[in-house]
């Protein structure tokens, strides 16, 4: 029976190879591996193959010399990140393959830089038209390492971060492990005719979102406010919640659980003569409602920390409540709003929770109001390497109810 294959990573250079690797290398009848790799071993005594495309008569090489003995693969890295230990497997079956793990690009990027990456992300447009996926993970993730080629370069990934809708911090890293290793980040400042040597990386961290493009409006971009990522009353969910409450110009509006506080700055807009008062209870997004009342130079909006339905007291009483959180509080919640609301006045809950659905319209109508629902669903289209398709928002129900009107 033939002996394992060893596919032994390299890491960024001959120096993380550990004494139990080379005393494989060493003793192998068999040396496979990039031109670069094989250079660094001109005195073992083994056959030796260079891999080069295609692949296939690399493994077909390997196949056909595992009965002469030892057979060593040299990969770049770690052979299992977009190396060859994948395709290796998939050949030989997992029991003739052994992997050895060393340190990748993307270890050795974020360590050269000092930057946790437990949470990071990777994209690879190494090889391949990926700018989709990198769009996506943009969008989603809050850092990144972006693996290139000549074509997907540094300045290509640059393009999306300019047209993205977060600052983002950008270094390209060369040629790590070797003594030709550099680091630039790179910003507005970078001279365009820089050309980055190959091989490189790119790591990208978020930033806050950029500035905003134009004024507060009705359907404000979400991405022009300060939030967590999804925690946000989406601009088209916000322009019909806005509609139902039916402000006037004088209007006192109460926005509990106010998150990022997108709707009722927004609602500034329609209260000239009016005043909103925000409470949130998480420290966190009063600092963003804090940070979107600045960015956009809301004068007719004041913010508290509190957990419903405390907090409340002291404000002076509402003719208008949207409610966009209150967790397992809201019949509480309801109990005091309903009482202190002006006559005819206007609340407006958004959930996406059938039970707090049924709970909401069941308290409301008890204490007398007027009820009506409507359901929200709402798809946007998102850009496909050929195309556009439509992803879905979740549905979010919208209930209206009016104080002294059946």
């Amino acid at each position: 029976m033939n002996k394992p294959v060893h596919v032994i990573g390299m890491g960024l250079s001959p120096k993380d190879l550990t004494a139990s690797h080379l005393a494989l290398i060493e003793r192998a009848a068999v040396l496979v591996g990039g031109k670069r790799h094989l250079s660094y071993f001109g005195d073992v005594m083994a056959l030796k193959k260079e891999i080069s495309s295609p692949v296939s008569g690399v493994l077909d090489f390997i196949e056909a010399h595992m009965a002469d003995g030892l057979v060593v693969v040299l990969a770049s890295g770690d052979p299992l990140f977009f190396g060859i230990g994948k395709t290796l497997i998939g050949r030989l079956g997992p029991d003739q393959v052994i992997i050895h793990p060393n340190v990748t690009s993307m270890a050795a990027a974020f360590a050269r830089l000092k930057l946790p990456w437990q949470d990071a992300a990777w994209v690879s447009l190494h090889g391949r038209d990926n700018m989709s996926a990198l769009a996506k993970a943009m969008d989603d993730k809050d850092l990144l390492c972006v693996l290139t080629d000549p074509e997907n370069d540094p300045w290509a990934v640059k393009k999306q971060v300019n047209i993205h809708d977060y600052a983002w911090q950008m270094w390209v890293l060369e040629n790590l492990g070797a003594l030709e290793e550099k680091i630039f980040f790179m910003d507005e400042h970078t001279d365009t005719q820089t050309v980055f040597s190959q091989p490189n990386v790119v790591v990208l961290q978020k930033g806050e979102p950029a500035a905003p493009s134009g004024p507060l409006r009705s359907g404000t971009p979400d991405n022009w406010f300060v939030h967590e990522k999804g925690l946000i009353t989406k601009a088209p969910v916000r322009v019909l919640s806005l509609a139902a409450l039916e402000l006037a110009p004088d209007n006192i509006l109460w926005d509990l659980g106010a998150g990022s506080g997108s709707v009722g700055i927004e609602a500034t807009l329609f209260l000239p003569d009016g005043f909103v008062y925000a409470v949130e209870k998480n420290q966190s997004r009063v600092a963003q409602i804090k940070a979107n009342v600045e960015r956009f130079k809301v004068k007719n909006l004041s913010f508290s920390l509190a957990q419903l339905p405390h907090g409340l007291a002291d404000l002076p009483r509402p003719d208008r409540v949207f409610i966009g959180g209150s967790g397992k509080n809201l019949d509480q919640v309801l109990d005091v709003v309903t009482t202190v609301l002006r006559p005819l006045g206007r609340i407006v809950i958004n959930t996406v929770l059938m039970e707090t659905l049924h709970l909401a319209v069941s308290v409301l109508e008890e204490k007398g109001f007027g009820v009506s629902l409507t359901q929200a669903q709402i798809s946007k289209s998102r850009n496909m390497p050929w195309g556009r398709r439509m992803e879905a928002l979740n549905p979010v129900w919208i209930i209206a109810a009016q104080k002294g009107k059946p």
